[in-house]
């Protein structure tokens, strides 16, 4: 059985990208070349929390991930997050993002996407699901400063590009 990582990071940077890689490296996710997937949960893999990712492999290779991420020069609250229901077959990954003027407006704002994201994937598969849960991360920006908030999901260890 292979794990998926769920981790989330933040960081600020001169530049909107620059925050973004900061934030990946906040996640232990900056070394790697991001492939975005859609949200399926294969049905031998294992969905884990972690703090920050571990070492999944060299730095430059690929690595499929969901990613929710938000940035904002402040002064604003930004939230990003990921939320899964699995069972014992496959499951799914719902992302959201959402920036406000209050911490608990932006919280409440991506948990409730992706309550309502979950609920209409599994209306639409056959599927038997009996576990979900959602990892959301805000930040605060702050005035003038480029900010990023992310939350991924990194499938496995990585692979070679070339």
């Amino acid at each position: 059985m292979s794990n998926i990582h769920v981790a989330g990071g933040a960081g600020t940077g001169p530049t909107e990208k620059a925050a973004y890689d900061a934030a990946l490296a906040d996640a232990n996710l900056h070394n790697y070349n991001l492939i975005p997937v859609s949200s399926v949960v294969p049905a031998e893999a294992e969905v884990v929390t972690v703090e920050s990712a571990p070492d999944l492999g060299p730095a430059g290779n690929r690595l499929n991930v969901v990613q929710a991420s938000a940035s904002a020069v402040g002064p604003e609250t930004i939230a990003a997050g990921v939320g899964w229901t699995t069972g014992p077959g496959p499951g799914l990954f719902y992302e959201a993002d959402a920036e406000s003027k209050a911490d608990a407006e932006s919280k409440a704002d991506v948990a409730e996407r992706l309550e309502r994201g979950l609920a209409a994937g599994r209306e639409l598969r056959d599927w038997t699901f009996d576990h979900e849960e959602t990892r959301v991360e805000t930040t605060e920006a702050a005035p003038g400063e480029h900010t990023c908030v992310v939350v991924l999901a990194a499938y496995g260890k990585s692979e070679p590009i070339l």
